[in-house]
């Protein structure tokens, strides 16, 4: 299994960013991709996640309303659209993948490489 994450950046307080998770080196089509955070000094905490057979989707509250997650699956791929981002969205975004969706990091068995995404006040 291999993640590809994509899409991060500087962006001013407000901005808007796309994050893109590339799955590949599998053929099993019942999974769920999930993204989590980390900034400087604090654990990684689970952002979003969906289920790439039922559509189902989760949200940390701090992102609900802002941030919208989708999955392309003749792609295998799937987007983390963010809005209306703040300073304290900054951190390191990372795709996992796992079999249901979750928010809890330690679940989730093959991890991406990262993505910074800094956000200006």
């Amino acid at each position: 299994v291999q993640l590809q994450a994509s899409g991060g950046g500087l962006v001013q307080a407000g901005g808007s960013l796309r994050l893109s998770c590339a799955a590949s080196g599998f053929t099993f089509d019942n999974y769920a991709i999930g993204w989590f955070r980390q900034a400087p000094g604090k654990e990684r905490e689970g952002v979003s996640c969906i289920n790439r057979r039922d559509g189902n989707t989760g949200y940390a509250d701090s992102v609900k309303g802002r941030f919208t997650i989708s999955s392309d699956n003749a792609k295998n791929t799937v987007y983390l659209q963010m809005h209306s981002l703040k300073p304290e969205d900054t951190a390191v975004y990372y795709c996992a993948l796992d079999w249901a969706c979750a928010l809890t990091p330690n679940l989730y068995d093959h991890w991406g490489q990262g993505t910074q995404v800094t956000v200006s006040s």
